[in-house]
């Protein structure tokens, strides 16, 4: 069967048609050789010093080689020289067919197809188009770094380009550690990767293409996110907020609170940062620690975090149990990363600011007392009472005709109680009844407790008809 081309056509090779009476020769003196060859041999057996019969068995292998090496080798080279201006016949009716295992593909159309398969792999790895900022390379991860990846890639950057380490280039580290911190912020959530892996940052900041935004065009076509409601929105976080919530509590450097006033709000205090603390912590260094103050070691600051209470917790008390991560010095004197559970008693009648001190909590450094842990109780809003020293207060709605009429008030203390206090008394706008000992207890003395006082909204009618004017008039005027 012969090829079809692109058309459809079938073509016969030239060089095949003439080929083929050379071949059929080729069999035929290559059968006779076979024949007086053997003939030969049995001759020159029975009669080895016969010169005629070893001279026939070498002319039987000289026609076998003859036809075989020589005629063959003419005929393929000119078969295959005359297949390149091979002849076309007439359009068949077959259809075009593929290759197959009997056609292989030429070996251009094994190369176009080997560079279609790596573009389409270049493809798949290339940031989409508007990308922005490429936060994989900020990072310098690849695009399918795991948690891990991204963990051990910013836990680099953010040590090498804190602003606190750069004293001397500070601006630039400053605008470094705010883009590594942003793009460890994206990439280690998986709503804001996903959205940026397929929109690139304008479209996680919100420019994100239209639904029906097909692939062909030139330039893209965005709209704002924030006309769609319940979408995703794009809120950036302080660079040392992530960074502290990385290292956890204390950091790894020890001490928060500090205020610099160079456009960058630090959480560190001044002098916590060394070139040698950086290099022990983050890269590999073995050297001091932070800079030794003149007469001994120094204190570190206090380490402060806030402890979110509710009312209840603390109208009862309870205990609140704190994971810490903090680095220690080991008897080699390097650095090591511990965690901790740290037990907090919140006692009865605690009030908002009330701190609970772990003393030497913070970092183990070399020449620095450790600085010391302080959480600060923080009182979470309630959807019934607000406290006011040791009274809790509550406000009550009501109607005009109750507060005239009298009025009922129910509630549910903060232990799980139910009150049922009625008011008989009008109720005018300045109005307050006060429950005695039903507030908040006294820290020193949690058996006594502060009043409730409870206060009341009056609505007032919008409008009235002149009947009720006259109604009211003569019920007041009695």
């Amino acid at each position: 069967m012969g090829d079809y081309d692109e058309d459809g056509c079938q073509c016969r090779p030239l060089g095949f048609l003439i080929g083929l009476p050379f071949a059929l020769l080729a069999l035929v003196l290559s059968v006779l050789g076979a024949i007086i060859w053997v003939l030969g041999t049995i001759l020159s057996c029975l009669c080895p010093c016969c010169i005629c019969c070893t001279g026939l068995a070498n002319l039987a292998v000289s026609l076998v080689k003859l036809p075989i090496s020589r005629t063959f080798h003419s005929i393929l080279k000119q078969s295959n020289h005359t297949s390149n201006t091979s002849l076309k016949c007439h359009h068949t009716h077959k259809p075009t067919r593929k290759p197959s295992a009997l056609n292989p593909p030429t070996a251009e159309k094994q190369r176009k197809k080997k560079e279609r398969k790596k573009e389409r792999k270049r493809e798949e790895h290339q940031p989409p188009p508007n990308m922005g900022v490429d936060y994989y390379k900020v990072l310098q991860v690849d695009r399918n770094a795991t948690e891990d990846d991204l963990k051990k890639a910013y836990r680099k950057l953010a040590m090498k380009w804190h602003p606190d380490k750069n004293p001397n280039n500070k601006k630039e580290a400053e605008a470094k550690f705010k883009q590594i911190s942003e793009a460890y912020d994206v990439l280690s959530d998986p709503q804001k990767r996903a959205i940026y892996d397929q929109y690139g940052e304008e479209g996680l900041k919100g420019q994100v293409p239209p639904p029906d935004a097909g692939s062909g065009g030139g330039g893209s076509t965005f709209f704002s996110t924030s006309d769609i409601p319940g979408s995703f929105r794009f809120n950036p976080r302080n660079a040392d907020d992530i960074f502290a919530e990385f290292f956890g509590f204390s950091s790894p450097f020890g001490g928060m609170g500090r205020s610099s006033g160079g456009g960058m709000r630090s959480r560190f205090p001044n002098g916590m940062f060394g070139d040698d603390m950086f290099a022990s912590f983050g890269e590999g260094g073995g050297g001091a620690g932070v800079h030794m103050s003149q007469g001994g070691p120094r204190k570190a600051p206090p380490i402060e975090n806030k402890l979110p209470c509710t009312l209840e917790e603390i109208y009862k008390g309870t205990t609140k149990k704190m994971k810490i991560s903090r680095e220690i010095i080991d008897a080699s004197g390097k650095t090591m990363p511990v965690e901790e559970i740290l037990t907090i008693n919140v006692k009865p009648g605690w009030k908002k600011g009330t701190k609970i001190t772990f003393p030497e909590k913070g970092n183990e450094q070399p020449n620095v007392t450790p600085a010391d842990l302080v959480f600060i109780i923080d009182e979470k809003p309630h959807s019934v009472f607000t406290r006011e020293g040791n009274d809790l207060i509550t406000t009550q709605k009501i109607s005009l005709v109750e507060a005239l009429t009298g009025y009922t008030v129910n509630l549910t203390t903060l232990d799980g109680r139910n009150l049922t206090i009625p008011i008989n008394s009008v109720i005018h706008p300045d109005y307050e009844e006060v429950v005695p000992r039903e507030g908040m207890p006294l820290p020193k003395d949690p058996s006594k407790k502060g009043n409730l006082r409870i206060k009341f909204n009056i609505k007032f009618p919008s409008r009235l008809s002149a009947d009720q004017k006259s109604g009211i008039k003569k019920l007041l005027a009695g």
